[in-house]
């Protein structure tokens, strides 16, 4: 089958290909159920003309609001079968952030379950685009109720056939969220040809087949999360869905479904690595790789020792540009500190501020160029202009006669490359807290502490934590007018439980006496406040 690596241009046909070729294949396990492909690429099909006969235009915006199951699937691919784009939201976001982005993305139906719409009711009414509400689980016909009408999941599929809208590969397929620097979260915008050229580089280099099992712990909502699924549908593999508790349960699955592939973030592996491993998992887990961030050295050392016949896969990957380095397990043992080499069909390249390439060894800015890059940001053409930006001239792989400019993702991240050409990580240029695998916005914290009207102001920030990565830690003033005693930070915090995903919500807020410090221009200085808390931690030390 080896001529199937170029059959598919659009992100359904991964599906569709597989139901041709592995019809009785299984695709998704959830729980005790399991899909085989021609079934999954016959509910992908059914849901995309029931959803062309509700209306739904070429490239508009189909939000899918669940936890992973079959459905949150069936959506994610019958969206851009119909013609149109998904938007996959994390379970955890609360009602007002799910409001924000379907107002952001102008979403015209919302897929998610009674439980979940009962929660969404107040917030959706200022989603002046949103048209239809699909309920999974619910068999009631379409009813309208004020400004959107509700239909059954079972009720939307049982409509008749409709012709999908013709589009291209370069044609937007997806817009992925995630928090952005400056507060609200900003939708990342992929084609078609984005997420399958990724699908096909990934399954490369980790050499997956239809044999293979993989385990989706992470939210289909990240990058790294879905291609859990691109990845497994481009060879006709499997996927666990899984929406674990407990580390522990990602162990019972792996032992339960005799999983072959674990993809994961470095928190996660941290709390796994210090559990008791069945010895029966290094037997047919053919690997482990990490995203989101740094893998502890320790950490590493201690899957190994638990996983000796697995292989390690060390990977860096930007939402922008889907995956764009890997270390060959073989590379592990010399250079464990390394983020590896560019993926297949894709060129990092380290970058002075002049645009000219870095010597080796010296430290510059990733840049990421090929066919991963993604369409910018949706409806953000500031943000997008400061990330994706042309290539210079004398940029490799830029020849003086090409006319046209080529668009690169500029990470903001600090990276050496060495003699031999691996790439070794420094830091980040902004000031994003990367915790739990998240990546959070300072300012979308402070946000929503302001909106509790219990702080007069306050700064989000992260510090360095051994299983987090970052922890979140708040310096707040009482309300104007109020001492510091006042502000009950026990009180704060239950207030931030009740509206805030759980990791987003602070580790620590350090109460003081307003007003906070203030830069020549006017704006509360946050680097001086948390260079002062550092200091001060530093002397009670």
């Amino acid at each position: 089958m080896k001529e199937r690596m170029t059959d598919s241009c659009l992100l359904p046909e991964l599906v569709a290909y597989s139901a041709k070729h592995f019809p009785e294949n299984i695709a998704l396990t959830h729980g005790k159920d399991s899909m085989n492909y021609a079934a999954l690429h016959d509910e992908v099909s059914r849901f995309a003309g029931g959803i062309v006969g509700l209306g739904l235009l070429r490239g508009e915006r189909v939000a899918i609001y669940l936890e992973k199951r079959f459905e949150t699937v069936i959506a994610s691919f019958g969206a851009p079968a119909a013609g149109g784009v998904f938007v996959p939201l994390n379970p955890l976001l609360k009602p007002e952030q799910v409001a924000y982005i379907l107002r952001d993305c102008n979403a015209r139906i919302l897929i998610t379950s009674p439980e979940r719409h009962a929660l969404l009711t107040e917030a959706l009414s200022s989603c002046a685009d949103l048209r239809h509400v699909a309920l999974v689980g619910d068999d009631s016909s379409e009813l309208r109720a004020g400004a959107y009408a509700r239909i059954g999941w079972h009720s939307l599929l049982a409509m008749p056939p409709r012709s999908a809208h013709r589009v291209i590969d370069t044609d937007m397929t997806a817009i992925l969220y995630t928090s952005g620097s400056t507060g609200k979260p900003k939708g990342v915008v992929l084609s078609h040809r984005n997420m399958v050229m990724g699908a096909k580089s990934v399954a490369a280099y980790l050499e997956n087949t239809a044999d293979d099992s993989l385990l989706a712990a992470l939210p289909l909502s990240f990058d790294a999360g879905f291609s859990q699924l691109t990845t497994a549908f481009h060879v006709g593999a499997r996927v666990v869905l899984l929406n674990y508790l407990l580390p522990r349960d990602v162990l019972k699955a792996l032992e339960r479904e005799i999983v072959t592939g674990l993809t994961a973030v470095p928190p996660l592996y941290i709390q796994l690595a210090q559990l008791n491993w069945p010895e029966t998992i290094t037997e047919h887990l053919r690997y482990f790789a990490n995203t989101g961030g740094r893998m502890p050295r320790e950490t590493l050392s201690a899957l190994r020792a638990r996983l000796p016949k697995t292989r390690p896969f060390l990977m860096y990957g930007l939402t922008e540009a889907f995956r764009s380095t890997f270390l060959p397990p073989e590379e592990v043992d010399r250079r464990p500190d390394s983020i590896g080499k560019a993926i297949p069909n894709a060129e990092i390249l380290v970058l002075r501020e002049d645009g000219a390439p870095c010597a080796p060894e010296e430290p510059g800015e990733l840049v990421h160029r090929g066919a991963l890059v993604g369409l910018g940001y949706w409806n953000d053409p500031e943000k997008t202009a400061e990330r994706y930006k042309p290539l210079p001239p004398h940029a490799p792989g830029r020849e003086p006669g090409l006319v046209i400019p080529e668009l690169a993702v500029y990470s903001g991240d600090t990276v050496r490359m060495d003699k031999e050409g691996f790439l070794y990580f420094i830091g980040r240029r902004d000031e994003m807290i990367k915790t739990s695998g998240y990546r959070v916005s300072p300012s979308e914290v402070e946000e929503i502490l302001y909106a509790t009207k219990m702080v007069g102001e306050c700064v989000a920030f992260g510090v360095n934590h051994d299983t987090l990565g970052q922890a979140i830690q708040v310096i707040a003033t009482p309300p104007q007018g109020t001492d510091a005693a006042t502000l009950d930070v026990q009180v704060l915090l239950a207030e931030c439980k009740k509206r805030m995903p759980a990791y987003m919500v602070p580790h620590g807020i350090d109460v003081r006496q307003g007003p906070l410090s203030r830069n020549p221009n006017g704006k509360i200085d946050r680097k001086t406040l948390i260079t002062e808390r550092s200091n001060s931690i530093f002397k009670r030390q």
